[in-house]
């Protein structure tokens, strides 16, 4: 069946997961919280930053769609969601997208080489994942998390500045509550026959995984902001109210199974990030009263 160049146009974006390059924001945690926002050369390093993990990730999809095809064309959902399962774009045609995102990182490592061997490390990780982690239960959740915080190291990298054993800890904790909750949807909406590594899993192991990793991250943040950052002691009570207001969309609302689609699909979730962005940067705002 052929497509219209149009279809294919479309296609070729939806298979870089433009929605998914939100969770590069938390390549912009060091810029926020070393008080260098203001700083022209520091924003232009982190965008730049952000934008080599946005053509990493978007690579990265690409990598798991073209392996998983097979299994995609039986997945209710993902047959119809995914261009290559769909149909719609062929292999080849991916993988010269794929090339051309390489390319692009390779220019990226003479600009920010340091930058560059973290989005490597990543890329590492997820051909791991795709190929061999993503069958092994507690580890496919812990590699998910990891790539969240090799963002957040990037951050830095770009920035050249040293990062909070606290903001690393949280930020993990942070994402492995993600991934729980995220693990947790599928097996609850499609079945242990989704994924492989559900048929390790139960409803109550997740549930359990993503209440320990939501307390450890609020402990954790409260701990690092009380320690190093007392003027964000404000941002605490958004942080829980973000951690109860995500589980409510999960289990009241039945989100969940792809974390930007739950954050961009609930305006209270959406406003409360928002906000403590806001008061984030107020707080840490040069001579600015507290």
């Amino acid at each position: 069946m052929t497509h219209s160049l149009g279809a294919q146009l479309r296609g070729l974006i939806k298979l870089m997961r433009p929605k998914q390059w939100v969770k590069n924001g938390f390549v912009l945690a060091p810029l926020v919280f070393s008080g260098e926002f203001l700083n022209s050369d520091a924003i232009s390093h982190a965008l730049l930053a952000v934008l080599l993990f946005c053509i990493a990730s978007s690579a990265t999809y690409i990598v798991n769609d073209v392996h998983d095809i097979e299994r995609d064309r039986q997945h209710p959902v993902k047959s119809s969601s995914r261009p290559l399962a769909a149909g719609i774009l062929s292999i080849p045609v991916a993988l010269i997208l794929l090339g051309g995102l390489y390319a692009l990182l390779l220019c990226g490592w003479f600009l920010t080489p340091k930058v560059l061997a973290v989005i490597v490390a990543y890329m590492l990780l997820n051909l791991a994942y795709t190929f061999v982690l993503k069958h092994q239960p507690v580890v496919d959740i812990f590699t998910i998390a990891i790539g969240f915080v090799l963002r957040v190291y990037a951050g830095a990298m770009a920035l050249d500045v040293p990062v909070s054993a606290w903001m690393f800890v949280t930020t993990l904790c942070l994402a492995l509550y993600l991934a729980a909750v995220k693990r947790r949807q599928e097996l609850s909406k499609n079945g242990a026959g989704a994924r492989k590594v559900l048929e390790t899993y139960s409803l109550s192991l997740v549930d359990r995984y993503a209440e320990i990793s939501a307390t450890g991250a609020l402990v954790f943040y409260s701990m690092f902001v009380m320690s190093a950052k007392p003027d964000l002691v404000v941002t605490v009570p958004l942080v829980l109210f973000g951690l109860f207001r995500y589980w409510y969309v999960v289990e009241a609302l039945d989100g969940g199974e792809s974390p930007t689609d739950a954050l961009l699909a609930d305006w209270q979730l959406l406003f409360t990030v928002v906000l403590w962005i806001g008061v984030c940067v107020w707080a840490l705002w040069p001579g600015m009263p507290v």
